[in-house]
């Protein structure tokens, strides 16, 4: 019994050592072969700095209002930025931003909670934490006496798109929804697709990086980041999807590494909601990037005019 104790000590220190290590290989790999792409420029940006307040939680919010030439009444639009810390400077979500508001479309693009200038810690918060900071940007917009709004949506980028269904149920009166490459898998799912496809990159057989990405997403969930991941590890998006009424577009990439895109297809589509209308584009990733061979733009044209054109729509319209 007292050899035994070691060496299963010593097993789960190696477990431990491996999924570190995978966790940099995989890190090291993805710089190595990140391609460079082209965006919009803060500085090429008119907006104005706005600052609200998210009453539920009491937090000081700040953002960026992008507003289009003339005197309205503008569709306006509230984006829920994805994971991790937010950065104004941004060029994915400042070239979304701006064809927006060159297509006639008003749109606050927020700090998120404990980036630039918003107060609060995204990190000890969960979606439904998360969501009330985006009922408070769509108030906001809405309290704007001098900003005359033709209707109102949202919308969530990677991220943001997975807890937009739940956004838009708790406010209740939103005219369209956008998800852009939100999976509709649980996020323990995703993970764990976006470790075995990274390990098979580096060269790991199939069914062995499938093993060895076990190892590294406990290690994410229960080590890394365990406050985090205990709160949303078994989300569900389809709940939410499966309850909306306003009219919602999601665009996937075809070759997304970090988002099962057919399998989210699927099991949106399996809803039988008619109210949801899902595009996979092919030969683009997580960012909807232009394919390798039509340029290297961050945003594909493509999918720019289908968001602007579905927001731009009368709510009568069909899909």
């Amino acid at each position: 019994m007292t050899l035994i104790k070691p060496k299963l000590k010593q097993i789960v220190l190696g477990v431990i050592a491996l999924a570190f290590v995978v966790q940099i290989g995989i890190v090291v790999f993805n710089s190595m072969n990140a391609r460079q792409f082209t965006g919009v420029r803060l500085n090429d940006t008119n907006y104005e700095e706005v600052f609200f307040h998210n009453d539920a939680q009491s937090i000081d919010l700040a953002g960026m209002l992008f507003l289009p030439e003339g005197e309205g009444p503008f569709p306006g639009v509230v984006v829920i930025h994805g994971s991790g810390p937010s950065m104004r400077a941004n060029g994915w979500y400042l070239t979304l931003t701006k064809h927006l508001q060159d297509s006639g479309i008003a749109v606050l693009l927020p700090d998120k909670r404990g980036s630039e200038k918003s107060g609060g810690d995204w990190r000890s918060a969960d979606y439904e934490d998360l969501a009330t900071d985006t009922l408070a940007a769509l108030n906001f917009l809405r309290s704007e006496s001098e900003l005359p709004l033709s209707q109102i949506g949202i919308v969530g980028m990677s991220e943001g798109g997975k807890y937009s269904s739940l956004v838009a149920t708790m406010d209740g009166n939103l005219d369209f929804i956008v998800n852009v490459v939100g999976s509709a898998v649980l996020p323990k799912e995703q993970l764990q697709f976006e470790e075995n496809y990274n390990l098979q990159q580096m060269g790991i057989p199939p069914g062995i990086s499938y093993v060895v990405a076990l190892l590294s997403t406990a290690q994410i969930r229960y080590m890394r980041e365990p406050e985090f991941w205990s709160k949303v590890s078994d989300f569900d998006p389809n709940f939410y999807w499966s309850q909306i009424k306003a009219r919602s577009l999601v665009l996937y990439g075809e070759d997304d590494t970090n988002v099962p895109s057919r399998e989210s297809e699927r099991r949106l589509e399996a809803l039988e909601n008619p109210n949801i209308r899902v595009i996979v584009y092919e030969d683009s990733g997580h960012a909807l990037e232009d394919p390798p061979s039509q340029g290297n733009s961050i945003f594909r044209s493509e999918a720019l005019n289908e968001i602007s054109r579905f927001v731009l729509m009368d709510s009568e319209n069909n899909l």
